[in-house]
């Protein structure tokens, strides 16, 4: 079997379309020893998780090079039995096409995105899914709602859920604490969110619940410690710092590279997830990993993912969200409860079975094209 995978995602901080694809293709390389694999990629920085006997194919990082031409020219002198693709397949794609739709949020909440972006994905998503000759995506949330957008099949969509990658695991806190305060200059005590800066994740309503939290219990020493990629929507999120009065308390780390990332998250108190949309909800999870107690929205896939071992709630109330975020610093005994939860929820999820799980798709998406190509050559003959 030769399978392309669409990797312009690694290095290029795209955070959970990057995550998914190298973690797919590291396991691929110890799972499915006979198999060739062509890897398009943009940066050079891809090499560091592919594996090396992994062909490696440069593409543009520019969409309309890389989708429009580029990666079609590629695939005609390649001649793989599919191509592995997330939302966007390329234009005039000559081979089967497996596409990856996290979610449909850009659907159902078009005002989360800038119009443009939203526009390209309503358009490209529609076209490569009626091509596509299978379709994956990452909960059962996500399913439902694909196959209700696009009138398709649930059945006919093959869920694989992400998982924590291993390096997310406890270790010593007071180390951890260490290696943070090292890398970004403040001490703890904390209160975590990791995410991009966007409508979606919330973090307006978090620094809302963080200032009423401290109103409410004032001896708290704790910071909240907004970890992630500043985006076109970090204007409104520095308005609402500003407007908190609590500069000095709410700790902007920006991207953080996975390098430091497991001790920024085993070294906080509780991580606070209050998306209002969540196609999965990767650092949930990664979170929970780390044995932190968790609190997040009781919105979409979320609570399919945490599956009771957090704390919930609507995310549209910033009175709910500070008690549930007080509860978990305050009582002890549901501190320590929730630890546990989280390290037995996240044991669950494995990339490796999510890469079993996948390359069952390619195999069969592989024999089908593989029967339909003796029949035309019987019809031929």
């Amino acid at each position: 079997m030769r399978v392309a995978v669409d990797a312009h995602a690694i290095g290029q901080r795209l955070t959970g379309n990057e995550v998914y694809v190298r973690n797919l293709l590291s396991r691929y390389g110890r799972l499915e020893p006979e198999a060739r694999f062509i890897t398009y990629v943009s940066s050079s920085k891809a090499q560091d998780w592919i594996p090396e006997r992994f062909q490696q194919r440069r593409v543009s990082a520019n969409p309309f090079l890389r989708l429009g031409w580029e990666m079609a020219a590629r695939l005609r002198e390649d001649l793989p039995d599919l191509i592995h693709v997330q939302y966007t397949a390329p234009l005039r794609c000559p081979v089967p096409i497996v596409v990856t739709v996290h979610d449909v949020s850009y659907l159902e909440h078009p005002e989360y995105f800038l119009s443009a972006r939203a526009l390209q994905l309503r358009i490209s998503t529609a076209k490569t899914l009626r091509e596509a000759a299978k379709i994956v995506t990452v909960s059962e949330f996500s399913r439902q709602h694909i196959a209700r957008a696009f009138n398709i099949e649930p059945d006919s969509i093959r869920v694989t859920p992400l998982a924590a990658e291993d390096h997310f695991r406890p270790i010593q806190r007071e180390a951890a604490m260490r290696k943070v305060t090292d890398r970004f200059g403040f001490e703890g005590p904390y209160i975590l969110h990791v995410g991009d800066w966007h409508p979606r994740k919330n973090q307006i309503g978090l620094i809302r619940a963080f200032r009423e939290l401290l109103a409410a219990h004032p001896k708290l020493p704790h910071k909240l410690v907004l970890a992630g990629k500043r985006t076109w929507f970090a204007p409104r999120v520095l308005e609402q710092i500003r407007r908190s009065g609590l500069e000095e308390r709410i700790i902007q780390t920006d991207f953080v590279d996975d390098d430091i990332l497991p001790a920024l998250y085993n070294a906080a108190d509780v991580f606070v997830f209050p998306s209002f949309y969540e196609g999965f909800g990767l650092p949930a999870l990664e979170a929970m990993a780390c044995g932190r107690p968790v609190v997040c929205s009781d919105s979409t896939s979320l609570p399919e993912v945490v599956d009771g071992a957090a704390l919930l709630f609507d995310p549209h109330s910033i009175q709910e969200q500070m008690r549930a975020i007080g509860d978990i610093l305050l009582d002890k005994e549901l501190f320590h409860r929730m630890e546990k939860k989280s390290l037995q929820r996240a044991a669950f999820f494995d990339w490796k079975e999510t890469a079993r799980q996948t390359l069952d798709v390619y195999e069969e998406v592989a024999e089908t094209r593989a029967r339909m190509q003796r029949s035309k050559e019987l019809v031929a003959s």
